[in-house]
């Protein structure tokens, strides 16, 4: 054996043993088994007698949800690797069949993630991204406080006409140049946390003004209607919503400068620089132009199904997906380019999905639904909707919103008029938080493609979601008592 080898062996044994982690993942581990072997647990009754029963499979999801939540937050395994965990340890504990459990992991929705993800690889290989980012500094200046609000406003403004998701995997690339020019080292800086978190969370906020955001917004204004029988408007959402969405963006930059104070106030000669150096990219090339018209048509498209009744039948996925095709069709992308495609970032989200429709097929999301609202139902009728916006908040950071949204909202409209609450301000309160989760990487897909910047870890994801998500209530219960009356949205039913 040679001295290199001894070296690397010696090195290896020395290895320190990461207790933290090991302790965690049998924390884990530990909790999986205490829900899953444990003695059935009561049926959950709501407010019309019925009873919903936590059969042995649903609690086998809530076990899984744990062992994932628990490995998620304190990055025990990669976030990929945890996600097939939730796919294995539904087939092997026959909690659902494999088929199911794994069919998951290609969901439209992952795929649109996918199809995202490419449009931002796209924009930084043609050289869009740069162009974009050195203009975009040139207008804001050198003020490192002007660099997050200026990245900020045009997140939360994208997000008016195009899905959060395709606007994250856009920002990012963006984003990405901007700090090349902040700093050359590789160790995480506040700026860098206080960029990319800032950019998911802001991406959240903006997502909510308009249908155009997230899917979200329709899938619940449909529910709303067969329960309510009561249609709500495009122009109504973003009416009720904009203040909301906007106030949050402008809060959450007070909060990235609070706690993510740039390590520069300034960076002398950025302006000049960035100006330079959008010259020297030279006329915008042929690629540029392609990618800008395959997206822009993409977009174009996505929007009209909102507007269009013919176009509402094909699925956005498969509309996205169609630029990533055509990039492949115009030479823009390789073979090769298919390597630097963040698979771990992919499987996550696959796996969210996967404990998502886990926890909804087999019930236990609307037992944990009901048990939670229940316990309000003889509250006061603010305390009631506040309660629901909660629930949507903590479960949004777990499975799909719209299935946050899809448990909730028939409970809460059923106990609503028992409390005198109308309908609207349950159904808006919940869009809100549904739309910004901002505890964990599963929440949505713009925390887990901020993330892949590696400024910061997902226990500092979840811990700076804690402030956030305060100040998130707080809005809510702001726009309940005060903005929401001013604007012209019935709170309360007439009394009887």
């Amino acid at each position: 054996m040679t001295n290199d080898q001894t070296e690397v062996r010696v090195a290896k044994e020395k290895q320190p043993i990461d207790w933290k982690r090991l302790v965690f993942m049998f924390t884990g581990i530990i909790l999986f088994a205490v829900v899953y072997y444990s003695p059935p647990w009561p049926d959950a009754v709501d407010p019309l007698g019925e009873s919903f029963v936590l059969s042995k499979e649903a609690k086998g999801a809530l076990a899984v949800f744990l062992l994932a939540g628990t490995w998620w937050v304190f990055e025990v395994l990669p976030i990929g690797v945890t996600s097939l965990a939730i796919g294995m340890l539904q087939a092997l504990f026959l909690i659902r069949p494999a088929k199911a459990a794994f069919k998951d992991f290609m969901d439209p929705s992952v795929l649109f993630i996918f199809g995202s993800i490419v449009i931002g690889m796209v924009f930084t290989k043609t050289g869009l991204t740069k162009r974009i980012a050195y203009k975009m500094l040139a207008i804001v200046g050198e003020r490192t406080s002007m660099i997050y609000l200026g990245c900020f406003i045009l997140t939360a403004a994208l997000t008016h006409i195009m899905a959060h998701t395709a606007v994250a995997a856009t920002m990012y690339p963006l984003l990405l140049a901007i700090y090349a020019m902040y700093s050359q080292e590789e160790t995480p800086t506040r700026f860098g946390k206080g960029l990319f978190i800032g950019m998911a969370y802001v991406a959240g906020a903006g997502s909510i003004i308009t249908l155009l955001g997230a899917a979200r917004a329709a899938v619940a204004f449909g529910f709303y209607k067969d329960i309510m029988n009561q249609d709500i408007g495009f122009f109504e959402l973003t009416w009720y919503m904009f203040p909301i969405g906007w106030g949050m963006v402008f809060l959450l930059w007070g909060l990235m400068m609070l706690v993510f104070k740039p390590e520069k106030t300034r960076i002398p000669g950025l302006k000049e620089k960035a100006q330079r150096m959008y010259v020297e990219l030279g006329r915008i090339t042929r690629q540029e132009v392609l990618a800008a018209v395959i997206v822009g048509v993409t977009i174009f498209v996505i929007a009209l199904r909102s507007f269009v009744p013919a176009l509402d039948a094909i699925d956005k996925t498969a509309i996205l997906l169609c630029s990533t095709i055509g990039f492949f069709m115009v030479n823009i992308l390789k073979l090769e380019d298919l390597e630097e495609i963040p698979w771990n970032i992919i499987l996550l989200f696959a796996g969210a999905m996967s404990i998502g429709f886990c926890l909804w097929d087999t019930g236990a999301a609307s037992w944990l639904a009901v048990n939670w609202l229940t316990m309000f139902q003889n509250a006061h009728w603010f305390v009631f909707v506040l309660s629901i916006a909660f629930f949507v908040l903590i479960m949004t950071n777990f499975i799909m919103n719209v299935a946050a949204i899809a448990i909730s909202l028939p409970v809460a409209l059923v106990i609503a008029p028992y409390l005198g609450v109308a309908g609207e301000v349950i159904l808006f309160a919940s869009l809100v938080t549904a739309g910004m989760p901002f505890l964990l990487l599963v929440g949505a897909a713009p925390n887990a493609i901020a993330y892949n910047s590696r400024q910061f870890t997902a226990g500092e994801f979840f811990m700076w979601g804690i402030p956030a998500s305060i100040m998130l209530m707080v809005m809510v219960a702001l726009a309940v008592a005060v903005i929401w009356p001013l604007m012209g949205m019935p709170i309360t039913l007439p009394a009887q």
